[in-house]
């Protein structure tokens, strides 16, 4: 049966909303203070919560907040009771991550009725976050050993040859067979890399102790750690010439050289993977209240949905384009930015442009 817990110190309200409920068939728990409901919410981990506001020995706030800061309570449905009515009250609550109010005194068909949204709205979220995984599951099976076989293919055929054929190569032949090789290993190598370090930003985006640390770091000059890893990635492309870079002078930004890189490596090498050799790759390095930067391109863009939809794995219109990649780029920018503050916003225009902006804050 579904569980609901309610916290109220006014015993007469506690005793009226748990006698209302049980017609209702849902099995109630209750908690005369805030302390006592944050020890019940952990024993019995209810379905939803409904807690008074002002409370002794722990307010509604700090119930939320200390629930909140539990993995296994961190998602319960919560709903207020308050007599305070200010918007700033409330706007509090849902910062804290309230799902709703109810004022006093309330009805019961609005009790019921905040409730029955309450258990839809988590229903429904719990439906999207398993499509999502579903998809994520998908892409995992048919992105992921594609771009693992494709690079071995390589180095195991052309490593074959020269075992079987080697006394019949000339020296040319077999430079070229062995920097395919190289080419594929180094394909290898990054598809690896990005796999694990997407698996390390998804560990410590759960500790805020990690967070914390990983916010202390600062990389001074930013704009010409950027630029020098923009050249970088367009060297092998042989597209130095198609970099459009203007930037400003930013003394430090709250970051590490090495994500800094990373996150200009991976917008950068996007743009020049998905447009034309000769159209230009726009780099804009600004300051304002944080670093901006704007990398936009004049390729063959992406749908909003396909922005909306932008995580590890998925790779778009696959079976239009030939690409490499594991669709983990992206999605590693994102995760860089938003632990570091940041975030990162992508604007497209179908057949046109595609502009990446990442944020981050100024040390």
């Amino acid at each position: 049966m579904t569980r609901i817990l309610v916290i109220e110190d006014d015993r007469q309200i506690r005793i009226n909303i748990v006698e209302v409920l049980s017609y209702q068939d849902y099995t109630l728990f209750e908690a005369e203070n805030g302390l006592v409901g944050v020890q019940v919410a952990k024993e019995c981990l209810p379905d939803l919560i409904i807690c008074d506001i002002n409370m002794p020995e722990m307010d509604g706030y700090e119930v939320l907040q200390a629930l909140r800061d539990e993995s296994q309570t961190a998602t319960i449905p919560f709903i207020f009771l308050t007599a305070q009515t200010d918007k700033l009250s409330m706007r509090h609550g849902m910062d804290l991550g309230a799902d709703d109010y109810l004022t006093k005194p309330f009805s019961l068909d609005e009790l019921l009725a905040a409730i029955k949204a309450r258990f839809e709205k988590h229903a429904l979220l719990i439906k999207e976050n398993e499509q999502k995984l579903n998809t994520l599951r998908g892409n995992i099976l048919h992105a992921l050993p594609h771009e693992l076989r494709t690079p071995l293919t390589g180095i195991l055929g052309a490593a074959e040859l020269i075992v079987d054929m080697g006394d019949m190569l000339d020296r040319d032949k077999i430079i070229d067979m062995v920097a395919n090789i190289l080419e594929s290993g180094q394909r290898l190598y990054h598809l690896t890399e990005n796999y694990l370090l997407y698996a390390q930003l998804e560990v410590i985006s759960t500790d805020p102790q990690r967070i914390e640390a990983v916010r202390q770091k600062r990389v001074n000059n930013p704009s010409d750690v950027i630029i020098k890893t923009a050249l970088q990635q367009a060297a092998p492309y042989q597209r130095e010439n198609d970099l459009v870079i203007e930037s400003d002078t930013i003394n430090a930004v709250q970051i590490s050289s090495e994500s800094l890189e990373k996150i200009a490596a991976e917008i950068v090498e996007n743009a020049l993977k998905f447009s034309q050799t000769g159209t230009p790759i726009e780099i804009e390095i600004r300051m304002n209240d944080a670093l901006y930067l704007r990398v936009t391109d004049y390729g063959r863009g992406m749908t909003a949905e396909q922005i909306k939809n932008i995580a590890p794995y998925i790779q778009f219109d696959r079976k239009l384009y030939e690409q490499q990649g594991s669709g983990l780029g992206l999605a590693i920018v994102r995760r860089l930015a938003e632990l570091h503050g940041g975030q990162l916003l992508v604007e497209s225009i179908r057949d046109e442009s595609t502009t990446v902006i990442v944020t981050l804050p100024l040390a």
